[in-house]
């Protein structure tokens, strides 16, 4: 398991921040950058599975494990979905945390990633883009 940490400053409150991250709008425009038109089904409450998925039914699964609004969530990744078919992986802590920081600039977004080895070339160059147009919409959306 590789551990990935990703950081931008925002200038923008952490509900605002929390707010682009997790609207469906919004939350479709920054994900853009992992694969477009990409969207989620579920709510973000604790223990609920959440699908993330594309425009073709393809993506992953993944159980809420930790949410306190603008603050942090953190989601445990069960599986993959092909063509909208669950399919369970053995990835032990594959998980992704999402941790904003108030500071006196705004907000410091964190993003930590445990992945499985096969997919940190696409996080390290997938994340920092994601983050990008996190921190464009955060400051520039009304």
């Amino acid at each position: 398991m590789e551990k990935l940490v990703f950081e931008i400053q925002i200038n923008a409150s952490p509900e605002k921040v929390w707010s682009v991250l997790w609207d469906d709008i919004s939350y479709r425009q920054w994900t853009t950058a992992f694969a477009e038109g990409s969207f989620y089904q579920g709510t973000l409450e604790e223990g609920n599975i959440i699908k993330f998925l594309d425009p073709n039914n393809n993506g992953m699964f993944s159980r809420v494990e930790k949410n306190i609004p603008a603050k942090e969530i953190k989601f445990l990744h069960l599986g993959e979905i092909y063509s909208g078919v669950e399919a369970p992986q053995d990835w032990g802590e594959a998980t992704e945390a999402y941790i904003l920081e108030e500071n006196d600039e705004g907000t410091k977004l964190k993003s930590e990633i445990q992945t499985p080895a096969e997919f940190k070339g696409f996080f390290e160059d997938k994340f920092p883009k994601a983050l990008g147009i996190v921190k464009n919409l955060s400051e520039n959306q009304l």
